[in-house]
């Protein structure tokens, strides 16, 4: 996606009514938004009536602007009650949205829709390229933020009805073009609907194109008609029925994917071969939260943005969760690594409160410590306690520790797994087991690997005073329980489960490094630690997404050093495949994720 993201600037027309100067146009009618988007939008869409007998809706917007439209649809789907399980996902696309303060002033004018507008405000995001779910209950709103040329190819969603609310066709041509309705034509389907206020012929032509059947109807205030239309053909039947779920693995991946399923409905077991739950790599005292910016916004760097801003919204809602917003300070390794931090924060015009350049003085300052070189500050980043946060994910959920999966057989239209003593039966297999995934379904030969590692622990006593989290070669934590985590050390195909002198050696080593003299006088050897073994894939992505879709066998795990930035977007995004919802991350992302590009590459070069 494309940065920088440049936000709206609210102003305002003679009459009041909000007003782009980018475009000039106004964001709604000038005799009302609310009463726009009611009469326009889902009435256009025959909506709410549509909504009695289905699970399930999905609703696609061009042009998600002032939100008006998204409250008016969510005042009226929580109207209509809640008959168990109903889901309604709204997907809008904005390629320049606005900034939360302004949100918030101009939804003053609604005051009848103030404790929808406060659920929206409380998980607007950052003005960030890209896809951002937000979670409210039973209603699941996706913002693609971006170009809505560029952002609708990379949907995957089928859409029941859609909303076609950009700026007029002669000021905002490209929300309007060919290429846009070709992209409306393949995220719908026989049965998809679709309003809009224009009636412009050449959009009627290229809609009709498209195999829309179109009509027009009364139009809103001052316009005498506006444009209804529908995909010939009956809406392809989309019930969301519960599964047996088994999810192998309670470590961070399993965690997350387990509570991400069992919140829309399925009945999830858990499978683990310890007695706890987060006792291999995910049960570290505390672990880096930060995203990773990168000067050409690659394939590692979006998913580790939309995993913390998904977690960073969602983390903290999790009862019984240890973690802290301490903010983390990245220092540059070198002058060559400091000028590309300023300049990657500086070319894509990255927001302060998602991380801003530093520098070494003031780096210094952050840290009551001494810095060699500036760097970025994440203020929204910290740290995060993973066993805390697994037994918060799993918290009301079926665990059978003790469980040691040594096989899976299909038998008809489910699965078996057995332990050595037992076995349960399930419709769907999750493996996320970390690396003893490959050993678990031999014949997908998984590229993971282990990678071992060890954190020491240093009492705070013996080291100077910092409460932040900070990274260089090495990273190290605030004091949790008396103690800071310095690490980690990295040796790959390595399984010695045994601390090692020369670990800490080399975890003091990478300490010093990062802040020179800070834990001067600590004698390697009487320090405490603890060894774990990472699942590290090639290309330092997750496998996410189906071994065998058909038959219900399908994996998240290869999470690396970054189990907990991954781990909530993946999971969404499991989650989401598995009941054909619209997918909370990118098309081409979706594929760097899939476990195939693995075989795909192996059968290249055979």
């Amino acid at each position: 996606m494309s940065f920088p993201l440049i936000p709206a600037e609210l102003a305002f027309a003679g009459d009041g009514t909000p007003f782009s100067s980018r475009y000039g146009d106004i964001y709604h009618s000038s005799q009302g938004g609310l009463e726009q988007a009611r009469h326009v939008f889902l009435g256009g869409n025959q909506l709410p009536a549509r909504w009695n007998d289905c699970q399930r809706f999905v609703i696609l917007e061009t042009g998600f602007g002032l939100g008006i439209n998204f409250l008016a649809t969510l005042q009226a789907w929580r109207a209509v009650g809640d008959p168990g399980g109903r889901r309604l996902h709204y997907v809008a696309v904005e390629k320049h949205p606005f900034r939360l303060d302004d949100l918030r002033q101009v939804h003053l004018n609604w005051p009848e829709l103030a404790a929808f507008a406060a659920e929206l405000h409380a998980q607007w995001p950052l003005p960030l390229p890209g896809l951002h779910r937000l979670d409210l209950g039973d209603v699941i709103l996706t913002l693609a933020f971006g170009d809505g040329a560029e952002l609708l190819p990379q949907l995957c969603l089928v859409a029941d009805a859609i909303y076609l609310d950009g700026f007029a066709p002669d000021r905002n041509p490209d929300l309007w073009s060919e290429a846009v309705v070709a992209q409306l034509q393949r995220l719908s389907a026989p049965g998809t609907t679709l309003a809009t206020w224009t009636t412009a012929g050449e959009i009627r032509r290229r809609l009709a194109s498209a195999d829309f059947f179109l009509e027009r109807k009364q139009g809103f205030g001052g316009k005498r008609e506006m444009l209804v239309g529908h995909r010939p053909g009956m809406s392809p039947a989309r019930p969301r029925s519960p599964k047996r779920i088994a999810v192998i693995g309670a470590g961070i991946a399993g965690a997350a994917t387990a509570h991400a399923l069992a919140r829309r409905g399925h009945q999830v077991t858990v499978l683990d071969a310890a007695s706890a739950a987060a006792s291999g790599a995910s049960g570290n005292l505390a672990g880096v939260f930060r995203p990773l910016p990168a000067l050409d916004d690659g394939r590692l760097a979006r998913v580790l943005r939309a995993g913390f801003l998904l977690g960073r919204r969602s983390f903290p809602l999790l009862t019984g969760t240890r973690l802290g917003w301490t903010g983390v300070l990245h220092v540059a390794r070198d002058a060559r690594h400091e000028q590309t931090q300023q300049r990657i924060v500086e070319q894509h015009s990255l927001p302060a409160e998602y991380c801003r350049f530093v520098t070494r003085d003031e780096a210094s300052l952050l840290a009551g410590s001494p810095v060699a070189m500036g760097g970025w500050w994440f203020p929204q980043a910290g740290w995060i306690n993973p066993p805390s946060l697994c037994r918060s994910l799993l918290a009301g959920i079926d665990c059978r520790y003790n469980f040691p999966v040594r096989r899976l057989q299909r038998q008809g239209s489910a699965w078996r797994i057995f332990s050595a003593e037992m076995e349960i039966e399930s419709d769907t297999v999750i493996v996320a087991n970390g690396i003893g995934a490959p050993s678990l379904v031999p014949e997908y030969s998984l590229p993971i690997r282990a990678g071992r590692g060890m954190v020491s622990h240093l009492p705070e006593a013996a080291t100077a005073a910092m409460d932040i989290v900070a990274t260089r070669l090495g990273y190290v934590t605030p004091p949790i329980d008396g103690l800071r985590c310095a690490g980690a050390t990295l040796q790959a195909d390595d399984l010695d489960t045994a601390p090692r002198l020369a670990d800490h050696v080399e975890n003091l080593f990478r300490l010093d490094m990062l802040f020179p003299g800070f834990a001067r006088g600590i004698d390697p050897a009487q320090l405490d630690g603890r060894v774990s073994f990472r699942p590290m894939s090639p290309d330092r992505l997750p496998m996410v997404g189906p071994l065998a879709a058909s038959d219900g066998l399908w994996i998240n795990d290869g999470y690396g050093a970054r189990g907990l930035v991954f781990a909530s977007i993946c999971a969404e995004l499991l989650a989401s495949q598995i009941d054909d919802d619209p997918l909370p991350l990118e098309a081409d992302l979706v594929r760097s994720l899939a476990p195939e590009r693995f075989r795909k590459r192996k059968s290249a070069a055979n």
